[in-house]
C-alpha cells in the first residue's frame, strides 16, 4: 500500500532513493503501532508463566539463566531467522499471511477448490506474480497432488484451522493483554483487589471493541508512539536492571545455558517450555500484516527496535529474578524502579490495548478472506478508510470477539490459564505456516525437495518441541483455542458444503442453449423496455432461475446480462481487469454475460458506478466484436464462454459513444409513465439519501462509417440503459434429498438453513438497490 503514503513521483535517481528510504522509514514507524504491539508486550507475563507449576521447586539462578537463554535463542531462531530472513520474501503481490501462501500455491500448482474459475482468470497480472508459470516443471510430487482430490481439501482444511487459530488468538489477546497490564495494580500500596482488576479489565476490553468501528488508520500514528515510548522505557529498564542486579546475566548468551536448565529440570523444563513461547506470540503479524507496509519497513523496524529492545528487556528481568527469586509472581512489575512505576504502568495499559488492536485487525481480515474462498457466511464488512486499502471492521465478528473475550476473562482471572491457550494458538499457526512454506518453496520458489525438507525439519523441530509442551496443558485452558476453532470449523465447514452443493445443482440444470436459440431473438415472450441483469454464481450456461422466471411470467427485459460476482484466488484485481464480457446467444438476442472478479483481499465498494461501468463495457465490446477477427463469426451456438477483457476504472466518451452527466436522479423513473413507481422512488429517496447513485447518459453521435448492424446493437443497448435497469436475483431455499442420510439433513436442513437465514442476503452484499431487485423464489434439492 505504498501508493498510500503520498509522495510525489521522483524525478532522478537520487531523489527516487531519498524517496524509497523515507517511504521505508515511515511505513516502519506505522509498523510498531500496529505489526508490534502485541509481540513487545510479551515481557509482562512470559517469566511469570514459565516458573509456575513443578518448575517451581526449580527457581535458582542457573535456572533462571536457562530461560532467557531460551527466551534468546527462541527470538532469534523463530521471529529473525524465519520470518524476517525468509517468511517476509513469500509474498503474494505485496500480500502476506496464510491465505497468500495458500492463493500462491493454487496458482502454480492446482490446488484450488473454488468453483467456477476459468482460464482467462490466468491472465491476470496479479496471477502472474512471482515465477514464471511457463518454466515451471510438473514433479511427481505435484502431480500426485493435484491428481488426488481428498489431498486438495485436507490442504484447505489445514489453512482453515490455522485461520481459526488466528481468529482464537484475536480472542485470548485482549484478554491477556489487558490482564497482565492491570495486574501491576496488585503490587502497589493500595492494591486493588481481585474482584476489582477484573471489573476494570471488563472496562477496558469493552471500550477497546467499541472503538473497533473508527479503524486503525486513524490510531496508527497515535499508537506508534505508545509503542516506541513502551519500547524505550523496557530497554532503560532492562539496561538499569542488569547493571544493577546482575551484570553476568550475559553469559546466558550461550547455548550452554540451555542445555544446563534441561538438565537440572527435566521433564518440568520441558512443561514450561509453554511460557517460554509466549515471548514470540504475536510473530505471525509480521507476516499477516504485511500488506499493510513493506517487507523492508518491518524488517528494519524489528531488526533495528524491536529484537533489541526485547532482549534487553528480558536481560534485565532475569537479572533482576536472579537476585529477587520471591518476585516471580509479579516479575515485571517488581523489576521496575518505584519512582518511574506509575508512568511505565500506564504506558504497559496503553501498549497492552494497542497489541490486541492488531491482531483483531488481523481477524476481520482473515475473515473477510475465508468469504472470500466460500468457507464463510456472508457478513457486513465496512471499509474504514478512503487512502489505506484493506482496513476493514465487520461487526457482527466485533461484538462475538467482545463476548468470548469477557467469557475468557471473566471464566479464567489468571493470564496463566490464558497463556496456555494463547501459546497454543500461536504455536499451530506458526507450525501451520512452516509447512506451507516448504510446498511454496518447492512449486513456488522450485527449490529442490532437499532443500523444502531441510526447512521444514529445521523449523518443526524447534515448533514441534514448543507445540508438544503446549499440548500437555490442553486441561490447564490450552483447550480453548481447539474448542474455539471446531466450533469456527464447523461453520465454515457447512457453509463450504451447503455453497457447493448448492452450485452443483445449478451446475447440472442449466437452461440448454438449443432450447434457447430454439425459441428465436424474442425468446417466445414478450420483450420489454430495459436491461434485466440476472445474477448467479455461474461463469457459464444460463441459469434455472432464467427458465423458472420466463414460465411463470412469460416477459423479459429487451436486453439480458447473466452476471457471475466470483472471487479468484489472487489478493486485488485491478479495476482494468475486473470485468470480463462475452455474448450468450448471437446478436439478434441481445444476450450477454459480464464476469466481475474480485481478489480475496478486495472489497465490494457501493460506489454506485456498477451499472455504467457495465454498459460501458458491453458497447466497448460490441465494437471490439466487430473489429477483431477472432470475434466476428459470432453467429453460432458455441460462443458462450467466449470472453473479453474490458477496461472499466472510470466511465468516459469514446469515439463511437458520449457519455455524459444527468441531472436526474434516475432517468429510468423519469422516462416512465407510472406516476406509482414515481412516488415510491421519491419516498424511497428521500428515505435513503445515501442511495442516490451518479446518473449517466450513453448517447451515439453520427457516425457513417459505422457497421449498421454494431449502431443498432449500441441504440438497443443505450435505449434499454434508460429505460431502466433490474436486477434478477434467485431467492432460493436449500433442502436435502428425501433420501439422504440423516447427517447430510443435519447439515443442510438445521446447520445451512440456520446460516443462510442470520447472515447477510446477497443482494445486500453485492450492494444492488432494494427497490430495483426482483427475487424468483426457487427450492434447491440437494
Amino acid at each position: 500500500m505504498e501508493a498510500a503514503s503520498g509522495f510525489p513521483a521522483p524525478r532522478n535517481p537520487s531523489q527516487l532513493c531519498w524517496v524509497n528510504l523515507s517511504r521505508t522509514l515511515i511505513l516502519a514507524y506505522q509498523s510498531l503501532g500496529v505489526v508490534y504491539g502485541d509481540l513487545s508486550t510479551s515481557p509482562l507475563y512470559v517469566y511469570t508463566s514459565t516458573f509456575v507449576g513443578k518448575l517451581q521447586t526449580h527457581q535458582n539462578e542457573d535456572a533462571i539463566f536457562g530461560a532467557f537463554s531460551l527466551i534468546f535463542w527462541t527470538l532469534t531462531l523463530l521471529p529473525l531467522l524465519k520470518y524476517v530472513f525468509i517468511l517476509l520474501s513469500a509474498d503474494d503481490n505485496g500480500e502476506g499471511g496464510t491465505f497468500s501462501l495458500y492463493s500462491l500455491l493454487c496458482r502454480h500448482a492446482k490446488f484450488s477448490l473454488l468453483p467456477n474459475q476459468q482460464a482467462a482468470d490466468e491472465e491476470l497480472s496479479a496471477y502472474k506474480y512471482g515465477p514464471s508459470a511457463a518454466v515451471a516443471t510438473t514433479s511427481p510430487l505435484k502431480r500426485f497432488l493435484e491428481k488426488h482430490k481428498k489431498l486438495r481439501t485436507a490442504l484447505l482444511l489445514i489453512v482453515l484451522f490455522g485461520a481459526c487459530m488466528v481468529i482464537g488468538d484475536g480472542v485470548l489477546t485482549p484478554a491477556i493483554s489487558v490482564l497482565s497490564a492491570v495486574s501491576g495494580l496488585e503490587v502497589t500500596e493500595n492494591k486493588l483487589t481481585s474482584g476489582e482488576l477484573l471489573l476494570l479489565a471488563c472496562v477496558i476490553l469493552v471500550g477497546l471493541f467499541a472503538l473497533q468501528h473508527f479503524g486503525t488508520h486513524r490510531v496508527a500514528f497515535m499508537f506508534a508512539p505508545i509503542v516506541i515510548i513502551w519500547l524505550i522505557s523496557i530497554f532503560v529498564i532492562g539496561v538499569y536492571n542488569t547493571i544493577h542486579w546482575n551484570p553476568s546475566i550475559i553469559r546466558a548468551f550461550s547455548p550452554y545455558y540451555i542445555i544446563k536448565f534441561f538438565s537440572e529440570t527435566g521433564k518440568d523444563g520441558w512443561i514450561s517450555l509453554g511460557g517460554i513461547l509466549l515471548s514470540i506470540t504475536g510473530t505471525e503479524a509480521m507476516f499477516a500484516d504485511l500488506g499493510h507496509f513493506t517487507a523492508s519497513s518491518i524488517r528494519l523496524a524489528f531488526a533495528v527496535v524491536i529484537y533489541p529492545c526485547l532482549v534487553v528487556q528480558y536481560m534485565g528481568q532475569a537479572a533482576f529474578l536472579s537476585k529477587n527469586l520471591g518476585s516471580i509472581s509479579h516479575s515485571f512489575y517488581d523489576s521496575i524502579p518505584d519512582p518511574v512505576f506509575w508512568p511505565v504502568f500506564i504506558i504497559a495499559t496503553l501498549a497492552a490495548i494497542v497489541g490486541s488492536q492488531a491482531v483483531i485487525t488481523a481477524t476481520f481480515s482473515i475473515v473477510k478472506q475465508c468469504h472470500a474462498l466460500g468457507c464463510f457466511p456472508r457478513v457486513k464488512v465496512v471499509h474504514t478508510s478512503k487512502h489505506i486499502y484493506g482496513q476493514i471492521y465487520i461487526p457482527e465478528i466485533n461484538w462475538i470477539l467482545m463476548i468470548l473475550t469477557l467469557a475468557i476473562t471473566i471464566g479464567f482471572q489468571d493470564t496463566t490459564l490464558i497463556g496456555n491457550a494463547y501459546g497454543l494458538a500461536c504455536m499451530t499457526v506458526m507450525f501451520i505456516t512452516t509447512f506451507l512454506m516448504a510446498l511454496v518453496i518447492v512449486f513456488v520458489w522450485r527449490k529442490s525437495i532437499l532443500v523444502a525438507t531441510a526447512f521444514l525439519l529445521f523449523f518443526w523441530i524447534i515448533e514441534g518441541v514448543y507445540l508438544s509442551a503446549a499440548l500437555i496443558k490442553v486441561p490447564q485452558g490450552g483447550w480453548v483455542p481447539i474448542a474455539l476453532s471446531c466450533v469456527f470449523m464447523i461453520v465454515m465447514f457447512v457453509w463450504h458444503y451447503g455453497t457447493c452443493k448448492k452450485y452443483n445443482y445449478d451446475l447440472h440444470n442449466k437452461v440448454s442453449l438449443r432450447w434457447l436459440l430454439g425459441l428465436g431473438p424474442s425468446l417466445g415472450i414478450v420483450r420489454v423496455p430495459g436491461i434485466g441483469l440476472i445474477y448467479s454464481e455461474l461463469a457459464t450456461g444460463v441459469p434455472a432461475i432464467f427458465s423458472h422466471f420466463v414460465t411463470n411470467l412469460p416477459a423479459f427485459h429487451q436486453v439480458l446480462v447473466f452476471v457471475c460476482v466470483k472471487s479468484v484466488p489472487v489478493p486485488y484485481v485491478s479495476p482494468e481487469e475486473r470485468f470480463l464480457i462475452g455474448r450468450v446467444c448471437p446478436r439478434p438476442y441481445r444476450m450477454y454475460r459480464c464476469i466481475v472478479r474480485y481478489g480475496y483481499k478486495d472489497i465490494q465498494r457501493d460506489d454506485g458506478d456498477f451499472e455504467n461501468q457495465l454498459i460501458q463495457s458491453i458497447a466497448e465490446f460490441i465494437q471490439m466484436e466487430a473489429e477483431e477477427p477472432q470475434f466476428s463469426s459470432s453467429e453460432s451456438s458455441s460462443m458462450d464462454g467466449r470472453m473479453a477483457v474490458i477496461s472499466t476504472r472510470t466511465v468516459q466518451s469514446t469515439a463511437c459513444f458520449v457519455v455524459s452527466e444527468a441531472e436526474e436522479f434516475d432517468l429510468s423513473i423519469q422516462s416512465s409513465k407510472s406516476s406509482t413507481l414515481q412516488s415510491l422512488r421519491s419516498a424511497y429517496e428521500s428515505e435513503n439519501p445515501e442511495v442516490r447513485r451518479r446518473q449517466v447518459r450513453f448517447q451515439l453521435p453520427p457516425n457513417p462509417g459505422m457497421d449498421p448492424a454494431v449502431r443498432d446493437e449500441l441504440v438497443d443497448l443505450f435505449q434499454a440503459k434508460d429505460a431502466g435497469v433490474a436486477y434478477i436475483m434467485g431467492h432460493s431455499y436449500v433442502k436435502a434429498r428425501r433420501s439422504s442420510s440423516f447427517l447430510k439433513k443435519l447439515v443442510i436442513d438445521f446447520g445451512y438453513s440456520f446460516l443462510r437465514k442470520n447472515c447477510r442476503g446477497p443482494s445486500v452484499a453485492l450492494n444492488i438497490p432494494h427497490i430495483s431487485l426482483i427475487e424468483v423464489g426457487m427450492i434447491y434439492y440437494v
